[in-house]
């Protein structure tokens, strides 16, 4: 039997996706959220601006699991503009983006077009006036993860991500409120 604990997160927009910040500006971080116990590591990270479904764990082993090719995850994204089918199937077959200062081609996923806006409350920080133009939203569903991936891919085909919600780990939902913790047995993939 396992001493490891595991726990699904609904990451608020503003949170550091980490416990420890050690610069000098004051920033919102997990720990904030929840009484964790020591030892305790996000899989994966969600940037400042990003919010959804994050997983913790004292199990590090857990993290290559969740982090490998095997398992999807998917992001909704609000997007500057009314994203069109070809964006989408440009996206999906991959796009050039920068990784480290180089160039990298991003591996085929699954992009759809949201006909309905998700039911998510609206983000604490106004996104933007809509007399800016219009948005839309966008279904996202890789297997890799590198820095930004989805943010600069739906800007290589013109529709920068103004909204980005992980919604989905392998087979675990967003099924909590923001700011919201909740301790698992396993992460069932």
């Amino acid at each position: 039997m396992s001493d490891h604990r595991h726990f699904i997160v609904h990451k608020p927009y503003g949170y550091l996706s980490q416990f420890i910040y050690e610069l000098k500006r004051k920033k919102k971080l997990l720990g904030e959220l929840y009484d964790f116990p020591m030892g305790t590591m996000a899989i994966g990270r969600l940037d400042e601006d990003s919010e959804g479904l994050l997983f913790l764990t004292t199990d590090g082993k857990m993290s290559e699991i969740v982090r490998s090719r095997k398992t999807e995850k998917e992001y909704y994204i609000q997007v500057d503009g009314i994203i069109t089918d070809e964006a989408a199937l440009k996206m999906a077959s991959g796009v050039e983006i920068g990784v480290k200062g180089t160039k990298y081609l991003t591996k085929p996923c699954k992009v759809s077009r949201l006909h309905q806006p998700p039911n998510f409350p609206p983000r604490q920080q106004k996104i933007r006036d809509d007399r800016h133009g219009p948005t839309s939203w966008a279904s996202v569903t890789l297997t890799e993860g590198k820095f930004r991936q989805v943010r600069k891919m739906s800007a290589a085909v013109g529709f920068p991500v103004l909204r980005l919600i992980r919604v989905r780990i392998g087979n675990v939902k967003l099924d909590i409120g923001s700011g919201e913790v909740k301790e698992v047995s396993n992460f069932d993939l």
